[in-house]
């Protein structure tokens, strides 16, 4: 019988504010899933892991950044792993890094770039990210969450 739990996270990764604002794109490198996809960053939930926490550990994982402030996007995706016959509740973060902080990709990832967020859209391969950016810019464009920090703001 199909499953249906909170089993991974997406974490966009921003610098800037504004007209400056730019999105964290990376490659998925060969011999992996997806290879030569762009991406955001995403994860599996580990046994006992909060989503904030998950998307914290796998950005630090996948960039070697750490979020100066972390939002809830309030937004979930869902995906549908045919292989386990579960649909994967996804909840969607956004990591704010300082400007001259620097990416180090791991053995799932071969290249990265900083894209304006249009550029990001068209570069993500998932339309899902793309749907999700909008959200992102929109909420968080002008460097935070305006109105709704205090119910955003993660950390």
């Amino acid at each position: 019988m199909t499953t249906v739990r909170v089993s991974l996270v997406d974490c966009y990764v921003l610098r800037g504010a504004g007209a400056a604002l730019e999105c964290l794109v990376l490659r998925r490198a060969p011999g992996g899933r997806c290879a030569g996809s762009w991406e955001a960053v995403h994860g599996h939930i580990e046994s006992g892991e909060a989503p904030p926490d998950a998307a914290r550990r796998e950005l630090a994982e996948e960039t070697g950044l750490a979020p100066l402030r972390l939002y809830n996007l309030s937004r979930v995706e869902t995906f549908y792993q045919h292989r386990l016959d579960e649909v994967a509740l996804v909840p969607v973060f956004a990591a704010f890094v300082a400007a001259d902080a620097e990416v180090r990709t791991g053995a799932e990832h071969d290249a990265f770039e900083w894209l304006a967020p249009d550029a990001a859209r068209l570069r993500f391969a998932w339309p899902r990210e793309a749907r999700a950016l909008e959200d992102v810019v929109r909420l968080l464009g002008a460097g935070a969450a305006g109105a709704v920090e205090d119910v955003l703001r993660v950390c």
